[in-house]
């Protein structure tokens, strides 16, 4: 209710072509599941592209105190997962910039893990600074979020569609998810919000077979 009431939203959304990922996902998680024991999800490799880009746009990576901006050191993300009644809560991966795509996978997956038996503890939730959620689970193809109070923005990453797009003047079927961004415009104006936004849509769509995980 602070959020919504206190925070001016904006939001913007994208479209971005993860037909490589979803390849790419696809001939990694049988080698996954041998070597850590645990399924591998698409968030990691989403996640991943977010911490890149907010190395390079700060203030989507900062907070609202007291009437002036603090932008954070560390990339510490707000993951919203499911609780034990259902319910959306948002433990943190600390410094997910040192990790790498299978460090997040291992994180995320224990967090979830808690999450699930009520194991979570208070210090799982402070110091958040950026949140992500993985809506497209859930069946969604387009979101609104409300900020994580006091943070600048929050990403949601949509459904995964099949879809016939025009590449080099040719039509093809790709595989298309929407990237959604709410943000607060005291702190980051649509220019930065865009950028930021391109930058994400950049690195995804630059996943290869060759692609190194860990």
């Amino acid at each position: 209710m602070q959020s919504n009431s206190e925070n001016p939203h904006a939001w913007m959304m994208i479209e971005v072509d993860v037909s490589n990922l979803v390849d790419l996902r696809q001939k990694l998680k049988e080698d996954f599941m041998r070597r850590e024991g645990i399924p591998l999800s698409l968030s990691p490799f989403v996640l991943k592209p977010i911490v890149n880009a907010l190395k390079e746009f700060p203030m989507l990576n900062s907070s609202w105190h007291s009437g002036s901006i603090h932008v954070k050191k560390d990339i510490n993300l707000s993951i919203a997962v499911a609780n034990t009644d259902d319910t959306v809560v948002t433990p943190v991966i600390y410094h997910a910039d040192r990790k790498s795509i299978a460090g997040i996978a291992i994180e995320l997956h224990e967090l979830a893990n808690k999450a699930r038996n009520g194991s979570l503890l208070p210090s799982d939730f402070v110091e958040g600074s950026f949140t992500f959620s993985n809506t497209g689970s859930a069946g969604s193809l387009l979101s609104c979020p409300i900020i994580n109070n006091p943070q600048a923005a929050m990403l949601t990453f949509e459904s995964i569609v099949r879809k016939p797009v025009v590449i080099q003047e040719m039509i093809a079927i790709r595989s298309i998810a929407n990237l959604c961004l709410s943000y607060d415009h005291r702190m980051v104006d649509g220019m930065i919000g865009s950028r930021f936004m391109q930058r994400v849509k950049y690195y995804l769509e630059q996943y290869k077979e060759e692609t190194i995980i860990y």
